[in-house]
């Protein structure tokens, strides 16, 4: 057991209230934690105020139903703030986080700042979920879960781990997903909110193979315009699913995505196998795991410039390594 579990139970004992907080623009596992232990928390403390505070919202994760409402400021005074998924205060969805009365960092991610009362960071788990799943599975005879939790968190733990496939994926990881599955998680629906796929994705994926280049070195790039987004009729979400479509491709072990954003931005996404990419990210305003980073850009020079030391980290790993595919 991680030292600062038993720290955070108490700290969340002493609360009346707990606000939960995740990182902007959401994924599996930031909705997935925090909904997560949001139903844990209320169902083992109905006596406790209870609330998730977040300013944006998943398209991808609608089904799930919308979040509570932005409380008033002087509600987080006497407030617990729990920040989860999130290397780094700037990436917080709510900046008014910082008006609760004390906050504590769960996360998983490559630590980037310290914050927090109290910081449990675990940058070799999967994904937070499955830091959440443990919290549960730890304090189990305290602690109460339905199939909800189970299925929130559960939502997370393959959606971060790329259905179990990644590297950070471990026999704990397995275990865990089975604490979750006893408790009645109902595959079939999950998996069909997941990964069913209307029609028009078909055609986007198909332009994403015609359009996307392969650098000397083998690294696959993509570049999604506001223009292409609107042929397709592409949220935010869906146009960043275009680095997936590049994932298995012989001799590429670094595949890019960038996305252009509405203000002109370009928002990338970083994806490898057996290469580290988190520090590329970390150059162009971002970070993450070694082999899944996010980073953003600001012209289209910029944008060739990542890509170029890409493609050398690429070639300086296949000159001095064997095995890769």
């Amino acid at each position: 057991m991680h030292e600062s579990m038993k720290k955070i139970l108490e700290k969340i004992k002493e609360y009346d209230k707990i606000l939960i907080f995740r990182h902007f623009r959401p994924d599996g596992d930031a909705v997935g934690s925090t909904r997560g232990l949001a139903e844990i928390l209320k169902l083992t403390f109905p006596e406790k105020k209870i609330y998730l505070q977040n300013a944006d919202f998943s398209e991808y994760l609608s089904f799930y139903g919308k979040e509570d409402e932005l409380l008033p400021d002087e509600e987080y005074a006497d407030a617990l703030g729990i920040l989860m998924d999130t290397a780094t205060r700037k990436r917080i969805s709510n900046q008014k986080f910082e008006l609760c009365k004390e906050y504590v960092k769960i996360d998983h991610h490559i630590p980037v700042e310290d914050y927090g009362v109290i910081q449990w960071v675990e940058e070799l788990r999967s994904s937070t979920c499955e830091m959440v799943a443990a919290f549960y599975d730890a304090f189990k005879d305290e602690l109460k879960i339905n199939a909800q939790a189970a299925t929130y968190i559960y939502t997370g733990m393959v959606t971060d781990s790329g259905r179990f496939r990644f590297r950070d994926v471990s026999g704990e990881t397995m275990r865990l997903a089975g604490v979750m599955l006893d408790q009645g998680v109902d595959t079939d629906t999950l998996y069909s909110h997941l990964y069913m796929r209307d029609f028009d994705s078909f055609k986007f994926e198909a332009y994403v193979h015609r359009k996307m280049k392969i650098s000397p070195s083998g690294v696959a790039s993509i570049y999604v315009s506001k223009a292409m987004q609107k042929k397709f009729n592409l949220s935010s979400e869906e146009a960043s699913s275009a680095v997936s479509y590049m994932d298995s491709i012989k001799g590429s072990l670094i595949w890019l995505a960038f996305i252009e954003n509405q203000d002109g931005s370009i928002r990338v996404r970083l994806r490898s196998r057996f290469v580290t990419v988190s520090e590329i990210a970390e150059n162009y305003r971002g970070g993450g795991h070694a082999c899944a980073a996010g980073a953003t850009v600001y012209s289209k020079k910029e944008m060739k410039k990542l890509i170029a030391e890409a493609d050398e980290r690429l070639k300086n790993y296949k000159e001095n390594n064997e095995g890769w595919l």
